[in-house]
Parts: C-alpha cells; structure tokens; sequence
C-alpha cells in the first residue's frame, strides 16, 4: 500500500499570524487561502488554518512517559534527521516547547525522539521520530 497524504482542518483565531508560523516558523509552503482559510504543505500533508478562535487549544492532557501530553494535538513522524533540523529550526526561532525534543521510553520498545509545541492559536502540535521506524507501532 501506498502512503498517501493525509488532510486535516484545525482552528485558528488569526490567519496572518498562522501565515507566520506554518509558513515562516515551520517552512510550510502555502496553497490556496480565503479570508477564512489556508492550506499549508505540512511536510507534504495537507492542512488547512480555518477561522474558528472558539475552538482554539487543549481540553485535556493525558500522562505519557513523565510529560503531560495535551489533547488534542496532531503532528508527524519524521526521518530522524528531518526531526533533528525541525528542532534546531524551532529553537532558532525562539519556540516555546511544551515538552522540549527528547527521546521518550529509553530503551523500551517505541523509543522515540519527540518534541511539542503551540502553534500561535493554542493548538499543540507533537513531532516525533524513530531511530528505527519498524519500531512506530511496536508493544
């Protein structure tokens, strides 16, 4: 089977300043936009900023290997590599970590280098990579 690009819509309460953040911060290049929406190429996924500020942020965290995970959020695996630059790219721009990049279960099955963050309207974004990607789904 062939992987093919996933689509997902979130809630934004300011379009120029999720302009900045996916375009500018992440290296998203846009795609088309409205005064209401704007899609992004999320590392070759398609995500779209909608105007919805009431919806904006967590409504939960749950505990994940000694961090407080919030819920919702969304995200990618990388290529450890690709996910070493992100968060060189993320500290040069300043970014506030909720949970700084890392490497979750040491040792255990599904280790995995991760990292999260805000985007400027509260919605919590995970990037996460492993050294062995065979290990994504292992128990």
């Amino acid at each position: 089977m062939t992987l093919r690009p996933f689509h997902l819509a979130f809630p934004v309460d300011d379009l120029a300043t999720a302009r900045e953040f996916y375009g500018t911060v992440l290296g998203c290049n846009e795609g088309r936009s409205s005064p209401y929406w704007i899609d992004f190429d999320f590392f070759g996924h398609q995500i779209v900023a909608h105007m919805a500020p009431e919806e904006t942020g967590d409504r939960a965290n749950n505990h994940v290997d000694g961090h407080g995970v919030p819920i919702p959020h969304f995200g990618l695996v990388l290529a450890m590599n690709d996910w070493s630059s992100l968060a060189e790219r993320l500290q040069e721009f300043g970014t506030k970590f909720i949970i700084e990049p890392t490497v979750r279960f040491k040792g255990k099955p599904g280790e995995q280098a991760t990292m999260f963050l805000r985007d400027p309207a509260g919605n919590a974004l995970e990037f996460k990579a492993f050294a062995d990607d065979t290990s994504l789904f292992e128990t």
